[in-house]
């Protein structure tokens, strides 16, 4: 979904809140892939910051983000949802680096690089050198422990987890956890700040997948087990939970749309973590499918025939 086109989330439409008092003076986002240049996007169009620092360790993946970050208000100025100066001042207030020490000073740091922990721990042992002792470290992740990248960062009590939903500018929501490590006051701040730059936030302790993915992936699984177990087809598991439930999307569409991958991933890393949770299993017919290259909507092919975001039938 193009951001521009369903934008009445307050982080966007009215930018500037001048009355406001700021949780943080200086934030960073590190990763600017498809959640982390979401993350700067609003975190600077809040107004609540003196700079933005928007950070990649390569030149090409920072340009990338810059390249969509700029296009993202853009659009907002051609639909009229933005002005030429907020717009202006949006994008000025961000600074991009591939430099850690441009990190040293910043007050927030929201992690946002691809869901590998080994990639995560070497960015948290540098950063943990590099930024300021009393900078307080965020990670975006869906479904990595919060606790074990807090206890790498070398300052667990300055450690949450903000994870944010896509597409960032649009989706209100954002789930802020707390581990059994975390600072009271730190926890507070960092919820202060996801409700300042115009979110909707909920608590949560540092349980896998945290609310949302908790609670969703296991029911995205369970569609899949009754596909497995042939007691009812595609087409009526998407159609019984829109109909029955009010789901605006049937599990095994919304899986599909995620990416298959995805889910694998998330689950996969799951079993593999709490084998003892009954909750967490994988299908034998998600794993055929993305074994064969079957992804959902980013292939064409998964439960359903996709044409770009066009969902078309069940695949038989």
């Amino acid at each position: 979904k193009d951001p521009s086109e369903t934008c009445d989330n307050e982080s966007l439409l009215s930018p500037f809140y001048p009355n406001k008092q700021k949780s943080f003076d200086t934030v960073a986002v590190a990763g600017l892939g498809l959640m982390g240049h979401g993350i700067c996007q609003v975190a600077a169009s809040s107004g609540l910051h003196s700079s933005v620092v928007a950070f990649e360790a390569e030149q090409q993946f920072l340009d990338k983000g810059r390249d969509r970050i700029e296009s993202s208000v853009s659009k907002l100025v051609n639909k009229g949802k933005l002005t030429n100066d907020d717009a202006d001042r949006i994008l000025s207030s961000i600074k991009y680096t591939t430099d850690p020490s441009d990190l040293a000073d910043v007050d927030f740091l929201v992690e946002a690089v691809i869901e590998n922990m080994d990639l995560k721990k070497e960015l948290y042992t540098t950063l943990g050198h590099t930024c300021k002792k009393d900078a307080i470290f965020a990670s975006n992740t869906s479904s990595l422990s919060i606790t074990e990248m807090a206890e790498l960062s070398g300052r667990p009590d300055k450690f949450v987890g903000v994870h944010f939903f896509n597409p960032v500018q649009i989706m209100k929501l954002v789930e802020v956890i707390r581990t059994d490590h975390t600072d009271p006051a730190v926890f507070d701040q960092a919820f202060q700040w996801a409700e300042d730059i115009g979110k909707v936030a909920v608590k949560c302790g540092d349980t896998p997948g945290f609310i949302v993915n908790r609670l969703l992936v296991p029911s995205l699984m369970q569609a899949m087990l009754m596909v497995d177990r042939d007691e009812a087809s595609v087409k009526d598991i998407d159609l019984a939970l829109k109909l029955g439930a009010g789901h605006p999307m049937g599990p095994l569409h919304l899986a599909d749309y995620i990416g298959l991958d995805t889910c694998y991933f998330i689950v996969e890393g799951w079993t593999e973590k709490y084998p003892d949770e009954p909750a967490f299993v994988l299908p034998d017919c998600l794993k055929e499918k993305v074994d064969n290259g079957h992804l959902g909507r980013k292939s064409g092919k998964g439960f359903y025939h996709w044409d770009g975001d066009r969902r078309g039938d069940p695949v038989s």
